[in-house]
Protein backbone atom coordinates (compact mmCIF):
# COMPACT_ATOMS: atom_id res chain seq x y z
CA UNK A 1 0.00 0.00 0.00
CA UNK A 2 1.02 3.58 -0.70
CA UNK A 3 1.45 5.66 2.49
CA UNK A 4 1.95 8.61 -0.09
CA UNK A 5 -1.42 8.94 -1.30
CA UNK A 6 -4.94 7.90 -0.29
CA UNK A 7 -5.30 4.15 -1.56
CA UNK A 8 -8.05 3.73 -4.37
CA UNK A 9 -9.70 0.02 -4.60
CA UNK A 10 -10.81 -1.49 -7.89
CA UNK A 11 -13.59 -4.04 -8.11
CA UNK A 12 -13.75 -5.91 -11.01
CA UNK A 13 -17.13 -7.59 -12.49
CA UNK A 14 -17.71 -9.78 -15.48
CA UNK A 15 -21.08 -9.75 -16.87
CA UNK A 16 -22.74 -11.80 -19.77
CA UNK A 17 -26.29 -11.96 -20.13
CA UNK A 18 -27.10 -10.70 -16.41
CA UNK A 19 -29.82 -8.38 -17.23
CA UNK A 20 -31.84 -9.76 -14.24
CA UNK A 21 -29.66 -9.76 -11.33
CA UNK A 22 -27.53 -6.43 -12.44
CA UNK A 23 -29.20 -3.54 -10.60
CA UNK A 24 -29.32 -5.06 -7.44
CA UNK A 25 -26.00 -6.24 -7.77
CA UNK A 26 -24.66 -2.90 -8.62
CA UNK A 27 -26.57 -1.52 -5.64
CA UNK A 28 -25.16 -3.92 -2.97
CA UNK A 29 -21.80 -3.77 -4.41
CA UNK A 30 -21.47 0.17 -4.21
CA UNK A 31 -22.50 0.19 -0.85
CA UNK A 32 -20.15 -2.82 -0.02
CA UNK A 33 -17.28 -0.51 -1.36
CA UNK A 34 -18.37 2.73 -0.04
CA UNK A 35 -18.18 1.32 3.34
CA UNK A 36 -14.92 0.54 2.92
CA UNK A 37 -13.69 4.09 3.00
CA UNK A 38 -11.60 4.57 0.46
CA UNK A 39 -12.01 6.13 -2.75
CA UNK A 40 -12.78 3.01 -5.30
CA UNK A 41 -14.18 2.34 -8.95
CA UNK A 42 -16.35 -0.13 -10.12
CA UNK A 43 -14.77 -1.70 -13.98
CA UNK A 44 -17.72 -3.65 -15.46
CA UNK A 45 -16.40 -6.17 -18.54
CA UNK A 46 -19.75 -7.13 -20.74
CA UNK A 47 -18.46 -10.51 -22.50
CA UNK A 48 -20.40 -10.01 -25.41
CA UNK A 49 -24.06 -10.50 -23.83
CA UNK A 50 -26.86 -11.12 -25.72
CA UNK A 51 -29.47 -9.49 -23.68
CA UNK A 52 -30.03 -6.12 -22.48
CA UNK A 53 -27.34 -6.13 -20.53
CA UNK A 54 -25.18 -3.48 -22.39
CA UNK A 55 -28.07 -1.25 -21.70
CA UNK A 56 -28.08 -1.30 -18.26
CA UNK A 57 -24.33 -1.01 -17.65
CA UNK A 58 -24.95 2.35 -19.98
CA UNK A 59 -27.60 3.62 -17.71
CA UNK A 60 -25.36 2.80 -14.54
CA UNK A 61 -22.10 4.47 -16.24
CA UNK A 62 -24.19 7.81 -16.79
CA UNK A 63 -25.31 7.87 -13.47
CA UNK A 64 -22.44 6.92 -11.68
CA UNK A 65 -19.14 8.27 -13.08
CA UNK A 66 -16.95 5.50 -10.71
CA UNK A 67 -18.50 3.17 -12.40
CA UNK A 68 -16.54 1.78 -15.72
CA UNK A 69 -17.41 -0.38 -18.58
CA UNK A 70 -15.33 -2.62 -20.94
CA UNK A 71 -17.53 -4.43 -23.86
CA UNK A 72 -16.31 -7.15 -25.79
CA UNK A 73 -16.60 -7.52 -29.47
CA UNK A 74 -17.89 -11.06 -28.47
CA UNK A 75 -18.17 -13.78 -25.81
CA UNK A 76 -14.21 -14.59 -24.96
CA UNK A 77 -14.94 -16.29 -22.26
CA UNK A 78 -15.02 -15.31 -17.98
CA UNK A 79 -11.00 -15.63 -17.59
CA UNK A 80 -10.46 -12.91 -20.31
CA UNK A 81 -13.17 -10.67 -19.10
CA UNK A 82 -11.30 -10.93 -15.19
CA UNK A 83 -8.14 -9.96 -17.29
CA UNK A 84 -9.73 -7.25 -19.20
CA UNK A 85 -10.99 -5.74 -16.42
CA UNK A 86 -7.89 -6.06 -14.44
CA UNK A 87 -5.41 -3.94 -17.43
CA UNK A 88 -8.18 -1.43 -16.87
CA UNK A 89 -7.98 -0.92 -12.69
CA UNK A 90 -6.21 1.57 -11.06
CA UNK A 91 -6.60 0.39 -8.13
CA UNK A 92 -3.93 -0.07 -4.73
CA UNK A 93 -5.90 -3.53 -4.53
CA UNK A 94 -8.55 -5.40 -6.95
CA UNK A 95 -11.07 -6.92 -5.62
CA UNK A 96 -12.52 -9.75 -8.36
CA UNK A 97 -16.37 -10.64 -8.09
CA UNK A 98 -19.31 -12.03 -10.33
CA UNK A 99 -22.07 -10.37 -10.75
CA UNK A 100 -24.43 -12.87 -9.89
CA UNK A 101 -24.60 -12.57 -5.73
CA UNK A 102 -23.41 -15.90 -5.42
CA UNK A 103 -20.18 -14.52 -3.57
CA UNK A 104 -21.62 -11.72 -1.03
CA UNK A 105 -20.09 -8.03 -1.78
CA UNK A 106 -20.54 -7.70 2.45
CA UNK A 107 -17.51 -9.53 2.07
CA UNK A 108 -15.31 -6.89 0.74
CA UNK A 109 -14.72 -4.69 4.16
CA UNK A 110 -13.35 -8.06 5.79
CA UNK A 111 -11.02 -8.45 2.64
CA UNK A 112 -9.58 -5.11 2.40
CA UNK A 113 -8.72 -4.99 6.26
CA UNK A 114 -6.91 -8.50 5.67
CA UNK A 115 -5.04 -6.23 2.79
CA UNK A 116 -4.52 -3.60 5.23
CA UNK A 117 -2.89 -6.09 7.74
CA UNK A 118 -0.57 -6.98 4.91
CA UNK A 119 -1.90 -10.11 3.00
CA UNK A 120 -1.29 -9.98 -0.67
CA UNK A 121 -3.84 -11.87 -1.58
CA UNK A 122 -7.31 -12.28 0.31
CA UNK A 123 -9.50 -15.25 -1.59
CA UNK A 124 -13.05 -16.88 -0.78
CA UNK A 125 -12.97 -20.50 0.67
CA UNK A 126 -16.09 -22.28 0.12
CA UNK A 127 -17.28 -23.54 3.25
CA UNK A 128 -20.64 -24.22 1.73
CA UNK A 129 -22.36 -24.11 -1.50
CA UNK A 130 -26.08 -23.05 -1.35
CA UNK A 131 -28.23 -24.17 -4.32
CA UNK A 132 -26.47 -26.35 -6.40
CA UNK A 133 -26.70 -30.14 -7.35
CA UNK A 134 -25.12 -32.79 -5.74
CA UNK A 135 -23.23 -33.69 -9.26
CA UNK A 136 -21.90 -30.28 -9.26
CA UNK A 137 -20.98 -30.31 -6.00
CA UNK A 138 -19.04 -33.91 -6.01
CA UNK A 139 -17.55 -33.24 -9.52
CA UNK A 140 -16.07 -29.73 -7.91
CA UNK A 141 -14.52 -31.26 -5.18
CA UNK A 142 -13.13 -33.86 -6.78
CA UNK A 143 -11.71 -31.16 -9.67
CA UNK A 144 -9.72 -29.42 -7.49
CA UNK A 145 -8.37 -31.90 -5.11
CA UNK A 146 -7.26 -33.60 -8.24
CA UNK A 147 -5.50 -30.73 -9.71
CA UNK A 148 -4.01 -29.94 -5.88
CA UNK A 149 -2.38 -32.97 -6.19
CA UNK A 150 -1.22 -33.22 -9.75
CA UNK A 151 -0.09 -29.55 -9.58
CA UNK A 152 4.13 -28.46 -8.75
CA UNK A 153 2.37 -25.33 -6.71
CA UNK A 154 -0.33 -26.26 -3.94
CA UNK A 155 -3.50 -24.55 -5.07
CA UNK A 156 -6.25 -24.04 -2.08
CA UNK A 157 -9.12 -25.84 -2.16
CA UNK A 158 -12.61 -25.19 -2.65
CA UNK A 159 -11.95 -21.25 -4.45
CA UNK A 160 -13.25 -19.30 -6.88
CA UNK A 161 -12.20 -16.15 -8.68
CA UNK A 162 -13.30 -13.90 -5.46
CA UNK A 163 -10.63 -12.95 -4.25
CA UNK A 164 -8.76 -9.44 -3.30
CA UNK A 165 -5.26 -8.75 -4.73
CA UNK A 166 -3.03 -5.98 -4.16
CA UNK A 167 -1.43 -3.86 -6.73
CA UNK A 168 2.10 -6.18 -6.82
CA UNK A 169 0.20 -8.99 -7.44
CA UNK A 170 -2.13 -7.37 -10.29
CA UNK A 171 1.40 -5.75 -12.21
CA UNK A 172 2.58 -9.56 -12.10
CA UNK A 173 -0.93 -10.93 -13.23
CA UNK A 174 -0.48 -7.84 -16.42
CA UNK A 175 3.07 -9.50 -17.56
CA UNK A 176 1.43 -12.95 -17.74
CA UNK A 177 -0.59 -12.46 -21.35
CA UNK A 178 -1.14 -16.58 -21.76
CA UNK A 179 -4.70 -16.53 -23.96
CA UNK A 180 -5.76 -20.32 -21.78
CA UNK A 181 -5.81 -18.55 -18.43
CA UNK A 182 -6.44 -20.01 -15.28
CA UNK A 183 -6.42 -17.27 -12.44
CA UNK A 184 -6.62 -19.26 -9.09
CA UNK A 185 -3.70 -21.13 -10.75
CA UNK A 186 -1.70 -18.29 -11.65
CA UNK A 187 -2.08 -16.60 -8.04
CA UNK A 188 -1.23 -19.61 -6.38
CA UNK A 189 2.07 -20.21 -8.94
CA UNK A 190 3.77 -16.73 -7.96
CA UNK A 191 3.96 -17.84 -4.01
CA UNK A 192 2.24 -14.11 -2.72
CA UNK A 193 1.37 -14.07 0.56
CA UNK A 194 -2.25 -15.31 0.42
CA UNK A 195 -5.08 -15.24 3.11
CA UNK A 196 -8.17 -17.18 3.11
CA UNK A 197 -11.70 -15.97 3.94
CA UNK A 198 -14.31 -18.17 4.69
CA UNK A 199 -18.05 -17.65 3.58
CA UNK A 200 -20.79 -19.60 2.48
CA UNK A 201 -21.79 -19.60 -0.97
CA UNK A 202 -25.21 -18.55 -1.78
CA UNK A 203 -27.67 -19.15 -4.24
CA UNK A 204 -27.39 -16.99 -7.93
CA UNK A 205 -29.91 -14.31 -6.96
CA UNK A 206 -31.83 -14.53 -10.02
CA UNK A 207 -31.16 -15.95 -14.07
CA UNK A 208 -29.56 -18.92 -14.33
CA UNK A 209 -25.74 -20.21 -14.18
CA UNK A 210 -24.12 -18.93 -17.54
CA UNK A 211 -21.26 -21.46 -17.04
CA UNK A 212 -22.31 -24.66 -19.31
CA UNK A 213 -20.89 -28.01 -18.73
CA UNK A 214 -18.92 -27.54 -21.67
CA UNK A 215 -17.35 -24.09 -19.93
CA UNK A 216 -16.59 -25.76 -17.27
CA UNK A 217 -14.34 -28.53 -18.74
CA UNK A 218 -12.46 -26.15 -20.56
CA UNK A 219 -11.91 -24.07 -17.32
CA UNK A 220 -11.03 -27.95 -16.11
CA UNK A 221 -8.79 -28.63 -18.80
CA UNK A 222 -6.95 -24.94 -18.86
CA UNK A 223 -6.02 -25.74 -15.15
CA UNK A 224 -4.43 -28.75 -15.32
CA UNK A 225 -2.29 -28.41 -18.78
CA UNK A 226 -1.59 -24.69 -17.65
CA UNK A 227 -0.02 -26.08 -14.32
CA UNK A 228 0.49 -29.53 -14.21
CA UNK A 229 3.01 -31.58 -16.74
CA UNK A 230 1.85 -34.94 -15.25
CA UNK A 231 -0.05 -36.22 -18.19
CA UNK A 232 2.52 -36.04 -20.03
CA UNK A 233 4.31 -38.22 -17.81
CA UNK A 234 1.86 -40.99 -17.61
CA UNK A 235 1.97 -42.96 -20.60
CA UNK A 236 5.21 -43.97 -18.98
CA UNK A 237 4.31 -45.27 -16.38
CA UNK A 238 1.15 -46.65 -17.75
CA UNK A 239 3.30 -48.63 -20.52
CA UNK A 240 5.33 -50.03 -18.29
CA UNK A 241 2.27 -51.54 -16.51
CA UNK A 242 0.94 -52.61 -20.13
CA UNK A 243 4.08 -54.31 -20.50
CA UNK A 244 3.96 -56.09 -17.47
CA UNK A 245 0.36 -56.78 -17.47
CA UNK A 246 0.77 -58.10 -21.90
CA UNK A 247 3.80 -60.08 -20.20
CA UNK A 248 1.83 -62.06 -17.71
CA UNK A 249 -0.98 -62.55 -20.54
CA UNK A 250 1.39 -64.34 -22.92
CA UNK A 251 2.27 -66.50 -19.99
CA UNK A 252 -1.85 -67.55 -19.23
CA UNK A 253 -2.08 -67.57 -23.69
CA UNK A 254 0.39 -69.99 -23.15
CA UNK A 255 -0.71 -72.02 -20.36
CA UNK A 256 -4.56 -72.10 -21.83
CA UNK A 257 -2.89 -73.32 -25.04
CA UNK A 258 -1.42 -76.30 -23.70
CA UNK A 259 -4.29 -77.06 -21.01
CA UNK A 260 -7.69 -76.30 -22.47
CA UNK A 261 -7.21 -74.72 -25.56
CA UNK A 262 -7.99 -71.20 -26.21
CA UNK A 263 -8.70 -69.42 -28.74
CA UNK A 264 -5.61 -67.61 -29.25
CA UNK A 265 -7.09 -64.61 -31.23
CA UNK A 266 -9.42 -63.58 -28.58
CA UNK A 267 -6.56 -62.48 -26.15
CA UNK A 268 -5.02 -60.70 -28.69
CA UNK A 269 -7.94 -59.18 -30.49
CA UNK A 270 -8.24 -57.49 -26.23
CA UNK A 271 -4.56 -56.88 -26.10
CA UNK A 272 -4.84 -54.89 -29.26
CA UNK A 273 -7.97 -53.29 -28.71
CA UNK A 274 -6.89 -51.80 -24.84
CA UNK A 275 -3.51 -51.10 -26.55
CA UNK A 276 -5.06 -48.71 -29.32
CA UNK A 277 -7.54 -47.43 -26.58
CA UNK A 278 -5.11 -45.88 -24.28
CA UNK A 279 -2.62 -44.81 -27.07
CA UNK A 280 -6.03 -42.52 -28.70
CA UNK A 281 -6.28 -41.10 -24.87
CA UNK A 282 -2.52 -40.06 -24.50
CA UNK A 283 -3.15 -38.70 -27.98
CA UNK A 284 -5.42 -36.44 -27.03
CA UNK A 285 -3.79 -35.53 -23.94
CA UNK A 286 -0.51 -34.41 -25.91
CA UNK A 287 -3.27 -32.61 -28.33
CA UNK A 288 -4.35 -30.48 -25.44
CA UNK A 289 -0.66 -29.50 -24.89
CA UNK A 290 -0.30 -29.03 -28.61
CA UNK A 291 -3.40 -26.76 -28.91
CA UNK A 292 -2.39 -24.57 -26.12
CA UNK A 293 1.52 -23.90 -27.56
CA UNK A 294 -0.84 -23.21 -30.53
CA UNK A 295 -3.00 -20.32 -29.55
CA UNK A 296 0.63 -18.94 -27.90
CA UNK A 297 2.47 -18.73 -31.31
CA UNK A 298 -0.55 -17.26 -33.08
CA UNK A 299 -0.09 -14.10 -30.95
CA UNK A 300 -3.32 -12.62 -31.53
CA UNK A 301 -4.53 -10.50 -28.62
CA UNK A 302 -6.04 -11.74 -25.54
CA UNK A 303 -9.62 -9.71 -26.24
CA UNK A 304 -11.30 -7.05 -28.55
CA UNK A 305 -12.96 -3.88 -26.56
CA UNK A 306 -15.75 -2.81 -28.66
CA UNK A 307 -17.30 -0.16 -26.69
CA UNK A 308 -15.78 1.75 -23.21
CA UNK A 309 -17.52 4.36 -21.02
CA UNK A 310 -16.18 6.52 -18.71
CA UNK A 311 -12.76 5.29 -19.24
CA UNK A 312 -10.18 7.48 -20.48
Amino acid sequence: MDSKKAPLLSLVVPVYNEQEVLADSFARMDAAMKSTGYAYEIIYVNDGSRDGTMKILRDIANANKQVKVRSFSRNFGHQLAVTCGMDAAKGDALIIIDVDLQDPPELIPQMVKLWEDGADIVYGKRVKRKGETFFKKLSAAMYYRVLSSMSAYPIPLDTGDFRLIGRNVADVFLRMREHNRFLRGMSAWMGYNAVPIEYERQERFAGKTKYSLKKMLRLASDGITGFSDKPLTLPMGLGIGVCAIAGLGLIALLVCALTVGVAPWLWAAAGIVLLQGIGFFFMGVQGMYFGRMYDELKGRPLYIVAEQLNLD
